[in-house]
C-alpha cells in the first residue's frame, strides 16, 4: 500500500486528512478480507456506542445489552414485570413469565393448576392432564375406559382404544365376528376383518372365488384373471 509523504499530508486541511484516513482504514479492511484473515469486527470510535450497549461481533452498528431495548438510538431498561425475566428477543415485550406463569396483558399471572394436571415441559406456561385423564373446560376427568379396552396416548378422541379382536362402539368395545375363510385386520375402518386368498368378501362373509378354465387367482387374492395366451371375458377366458 502506497503511504501518503509527510509533507503532502501536511498541506491538507484538517477536513481532507479525515477523509484520507477514513478512506486508508477501509481499505485496509478490504484486503484483510480479501487475503483471507477471518471476520473483521466492527470497529466503533468512542461516543459512537449508547449506553447498556455493545458492538456487534459481526458486521457494523451495536445492540442493546440484554434487559434493555433500542429507543430512539439509545437503548433503555425493559420495564419487567414480577415473575418474569428480561429475554435477548430483539422484538415484541422483550420479556418472559418465569416458569408456572403466563402472560396477561402487561403482567405474569399464576397458573391455577386442577388436580390430576401437570405444567408443560415446554415453557411451562400452560398444562396438561395425568395419564388416565381428559381434559374438560378447566378440569381434568378420569378416563372411563370400557371392558376389553386400554388407555392410549392420543391427545384427542375418547383417551381410549379397543384391544384386538374388538371394536370402539360409543362407549364400548364391540367383539368383531369374523366370518369362516376371515381373519382380524390391522385397519382403523371397515369391519374389522379380511378375508383369505382365494375369496371375496361380501357384507358378512368370505365366498370362495370360482375360478373358470385357464384362470389363477389375480394379486388382489379376491379375484382372477386369465393365464396367457387367453383373455378375461365376463366369466370365461378365451383365446386372443
Amino acid at each position: 500500500m502506497l503511504i501518503p509523504r509527510a509533507d503532502v499530508t501536511a498541506s491538507l486541511s484538517p477536513l481532507a486528512l479525515s477523509t484520507t484516513s477514513q478512506f486508508i482504514a477501509r481499505l485496509m479492511v478490504f484486503l484483510l478480507l480479501v487475503a483471507g484473515a477471518g471476520p473483521v469486527y466492527a470497529q466503533v470510535s468512542p461516543g459512537e456506542t449508547p449506553e447498556n450497549a455493545s458492538v456487534k461481533r459481526y458486521g457494523i452498528g451495536w445492540v442493546c445489552d440484554r434487559g434493555y431495548q433500542e429507543e430512539d438510538g439509545a437503548c433503555v431498561a425493559v420495564n419487567v414485570p414480577g415473575n418474569a425475566y428480561a429475554s435477548t428477543s430483539a422484538y415484541g415485550r422483550n420479556w418472559e413469565c418465569n416458569r408456572g406463569y403466563r402472560v396477561s396483558g402487561e403482567t405474569c399471572t399464576s397458573i391455577v393448576l386442577p388436580e390430576h394436571a401437570y405444567l408443560n415441559s415446554a415453557r411451562g406456561d400452560t398444562w396438561k392432564c395425568d395419564r388416565g385423564f381428559l381434559k374438560l373446560d378447566e378440569t381434568c376427568e378420569a378416563i372411563k375406559v370400557p371392558s376389553n379396552g386400554y388407555l392410549s396416548n392420543a391427545s384427542y378422541g375418547p383417551g381410549w382404544k379397543c384391544l384386538r379382536g374388538y371394536r370402539a362402539d360409543t362407549n364400548a368395545c364391540v367383539e368383531i365376528a369374523v366370518p369362516v375363510n376371515g381373519y382380524l385386520s390391522d385397519s382403523s375402518y371397515g369391519p374389522g376383518w379380511e378375508c383369505e386368498r382365494g375369496y371375496g368378501a361380501t357384507k358378512e362373509a368370505c365366498v370362495a372365488v370360482l375360478l373358470p378354465e385357464n384362470a389363477y387367482i389375480d394379486y388382489s387374492g379376491s379375484d382372477w384373471d386369465c393365464n396367457a395366451p387367453y383373455l378375461k371375458q365376463e366369466d370365461g377366458c378365451t383365446l386372443r
